[in-house]
Parts: C-alpha cells; sequence; structure tokens
C-alpha cells in the first residue's frame, strides 16, 4: 500500500504514462483544479485534493485553486482583484482542468459557476481556457446524478476546452471519506484514478496540437489571416521544422 494513496492497488497503476505514449522526456503536465464550495469540510474539495494526489502519482504539476474570497463576477472591474488575477493566472499556466461542483438544487453551485464566470473567453490577446482539456466531476448529498458534470461538460464546450470522455460522480458522498478527509476504497475512488490516468494521457496528447486543432476558418475570416505557410500552425502542431506545403499542392 502507498501511503500517499492508501486506496489505491499500486501494481495497476500506471506510473509510466508519457514514456508509455512515446515521450519518455516530456515535462510534467500541468493541471488546474477547481472546486464548488465554501464548507469547512467541502466534498467537492476532499475529492479535488484526492484528484490532486492522483495527478502528481502519474506526473502532472497540480495547482488547486481556492475560490474563497472571489467576488462575482462583474462585482470588480478589468483584472486588479487579487483572487481574480490568481485564478486568471492559474487557468493560463495549465494545460488541463478539473471541475468538480457539489449538486445543489439539481445543477452545479454558485461558487463554482463564478469562478467559470470569472474566466473570460478572450483577454488581451489571450483565450484562457481554449485548448485546454478538462475534467469533469461532482458530489452528491443523494443517489447518484449525472446533472451537474453534464452541466459541467456544456460549460467546457462554451469555454472551447477539450472534455474528456470519462467522468466522476460521487452519490452519498459523505459516506465516502474517513475523519482525515481522504477517500475510501470503493468503485468511486476507482473511477476518479480512471478520469485522473485519462486526463493526463489526452494532455499529453494534445500537447503542441492544441492550438491547430482550435484554429478556426471563421476567425481567419474575420480577422484577415489568411493561412501562411511559413508559419502555418499545421507544421508547428506537429513539430516539424519546414513549412506546410502551399493549398495548390494539397491533391
Amino acid at each position: 500500500m502507498d501511503p500517499l494513496l492508501p486506496a489505491a492497488n499500486p501494481e495497476f497503476l500506471d506510473t509510466a504514462i508519457a514514456a508509455r505514449l512515446g515521450m519518455p522526456d516530456a515535462p510534467a503536465v500541468r493541471i488546474l483544479l477547481l472546486y464548488g464550495s465554501l464548507r469547512q469540510r467541502s466534498y467537492s474539495r476532499l475529492l479535488v485534493e484526492e484528484a490532486a494526489r492522483l495527478l502528481q502519482h502519474f506526473g502532472a504539476e497540480t495547482r488547486i485553486f481556492d475560490p474563497r474570497g472571489l467576488p462575482y463576477p462583474d462585482a470588480v472591474e478589468g483584472n486588479d482583484h487579487p483572487k481574480v488575477k490568481e485564478l486568471r493566472d492559474l487557468s493560463i499556466w495549465s494545460e488541463g482542468q478539473v471541475w468538480c461542483s457539489p449538486e445543489r438544487h439539481g445543477t452545479i453551485s454558485g461558487v463554482m459557476k463564478t469562478q467559470i464566470d470569472q474566466l473570460p473567453l478572450f483577454m488581451g490577446g489571450i483565450r484562457p481556457t481554449q485548448g485546454r482539456t478538462l475534467a469533469v466531476m461532482q458530489v452528491s448529498g443523494g443517489s447518484q446524478s449525472f446533472n451537474t458534470v453534464n452541466q459541467l461538460r456544456q460549460l467546457g464546450r462554451w469555454m472551447r476546452m477539450f472534455t474528456i470522455p470519462n467522468q466522476s460522480s460521487v452519490a452519498k458522498a459523505f459516506e465516502e471519506f474517513d475523519e482525515q478527509g481522504r477517500m475510501k476504497p470503493s468503485p468511486y475512488y476507482d473511477r476518479v484514478v480512471d478520469v485522473m490516468e485519462e486526463l493526463v494521457k489526452f494532455t499529453l496528447l494534445l500537447r503542441g496540437r492544441s492550438d491547430y486543432l482550435v484554429d478556426r476558418y471563421s476567425e481567419r475570416v474575420a480577422a484577415g489571416r489568411p493561412l501562411d505557410p511559413a508559419i502555418d500552425l499545421a507544421s508547428l502542431a506537429m513539430g516539424r521544422g519546414e513549412a506546410a506545403p502551399p493549398q495548390d499542392d494539397i491533391e
């Protein structure tokens, strides 16, 4: 048993994801984790902390944003508030994100929505969320539900993120954590492991390619930016030194 991951079976944990993908020297992926409750014993926070431990075990670098003190959208102007700036800087730093919210009245919490609303689609020539991978999770006080993860998926699409296929929904969350706030062994825990492992894989696979994948014809037209072979995103995405062939040479 790994003392840092007491609920996991170490024989089955994949700790060489980058190497198995043919990227043995890849730098650690950078993952930002957000949770949606301010309670002292917040189960969305406890689940995020468990996810962060797993991500670190898989070789990722993690940051957890504390939403306490974050103002409502439009309550302050610009990027001057320290908590707003912290959140946006962390989003820009990240290559992937984890969003975890409790289910409140059948949907995400206001704390969770405030964090997402404080991340603009476009800010000073930068898109703080575009092209990042995203994993979604939820905790419920009652029976298992998927309302919240479905809402988070919708928001991830709106924020131009690549939401991975897997997800986690923990029912009766108060029964799934011990007194120290660690998640107990269960199929719910195994699913969290699945989700974090998958997030690392997708983040590595998209590294260096996400800019090209979200490069849109309509935006090139609006910006008057024709394809330029010298700076073509397709070549940059594939890591090639040469430019892509001219359009006329592609049959």
